[in-house]
This record gives C-alpha cells, sequence and structure tokens, in this order.
C-alpha cells in the first residue's frame, strides 16, 4: 500500500513539475523592455529643412528651432523629458543661458535603431539695433539628452539675435520636452 501511495505521489510531483516549467509560446518570444537612450546611442542636430528654419529675421513674435536625436546604435531605447540645452553666446558680455523649460507633459518615446525625435525651442528674435546688453547673439549650443551628464556641441546655424532674459522668471524663450 505504502508502494502505491509513493507512487501516485511522485506521478503527481512529476506532472505538476511538468506543468510549471511549461513556457507559453508568447512569453517564449517577449523581448526585455527597452531601456532609456544613453548620449552614446545617440546622435544630434539641428532640423534644417525649410519649415523647421527659424525665423530670426522677424521681432514681432516667437518662433521655433528644433533639435533631433536619432538612434544610431543597434538596440531599441527610450527617451522622455526635457534634453539640457545651454547657449553659449558670441558676444564677449553674452556667456551661457540655461533654457528654461516649459510647462509641457513630457511623453516618453520609444526609438528603434535609426529612428529620429525632436524638440523644439521657442526663440524670442530682436533686431540687431538692440542695444548690446539686452540682445544674445547665439554661438553654440550645448544639448544634453534626458537624464544623461554627456553633452553634444552644436553650433548655431541661424544667424540672428534674442531678447537676453537669462535671469527672468518666465523668459520667452525656452524648451519643450522630447517628442513634442
Amino acid at each position: 500500500m505504502n508502494s502505491k501511495l509513493t507512487a501516485v505521489a511522485l506521478a503527481a510531483l512529476v506532472v505538476a513539475g511538468t506543468a510549471a516549467t511549461a513556457i507559453p509560446a508568447s512569453a517564449a518570444t517577449a523581448k526585455a523592455a527597452p531601456t532609456r537612450c544613453h548620449t552614446a546611442d545617440l546622435k544630434a542636430g539641428f532640423a534644417m529643412g525649410e519649415d523647421a528654419r527659424p525665423e530670426m529675421e522677424q521681432t514681432e513674435k516667437q518662433t521655433q528651432a528644433h533639435i533631433w536625436f536619432t538612434n544610431k546604435s543597434t538596440r531599441t531605447c527610450t527617451l522622455s523629458g526635457f534634453a539640457g540645452v545651454d547657449m553659449i553666446g558670441a558676444q564677449g558680455t553674452d556667456g551661457t543661458w540655461s533654457l528654461a523649460r516649459s510647462s509641457e507633459k513630457p511623453e516618453k518615446m520609444t526609438l528603434e535603431p535609426g529612428d529620429t525625435t525632436d524638440f523644439s525651442i521657442t526663440l524670442l528674435p530682436v533686431a540687431g539695433s538692440t542695444p548690446q546688453k539686452e540682445k544674445f547673439v547665439p554661438a553654440k549650443f550645448l544639448v544634453t539628452p534626458p537624464n544623461e551628464t554627456e553633452h553634444f556641441t552644436l553650433k548655431w546655424p541661424f544667424g540672428g539675435q534674442i531678447l537676453k532674459q537669462d535671469g527672468a522668471t518666465h523668459p520667452a524663450t525656452y524648451l519643450n520636452p522630447v517628442g513634442l
């Protein structure tokens, strides 16, 4: 009798063990969720298309410049949040201006290898005749992807000057989150 109970218990363990290790086909092919993009995974630049160029020659309204990130790695990765952007001025009095963020809410962007996303910088151009102390003349942009510490150095290709508001609480020049 004992041997029959032992045999039945062993058979139940074998069946239970087999059932516990069975893997559904959908789980076997699932991939791990992508992790965030690192600076080394990306390349960056200013969008240069005609419809992407900021209108720096006008001084009546704000305009936008766009900076893109392309996933140059062989893995899928994500970007979420705001890039860090420091503008370096061409005038000796300009210094460096760290741009404020808009109130827009960031979305998580998933980039497959070769995919591109961008973000915009809202700018308030001023006339060349504006006194030097009231204008900022962009020369370079230091662009850090969200949640990273390494940056890209991009030369400002559009000319013009911006109303200098680097100490303002709500400046008219600011950046939007990646993907918006």
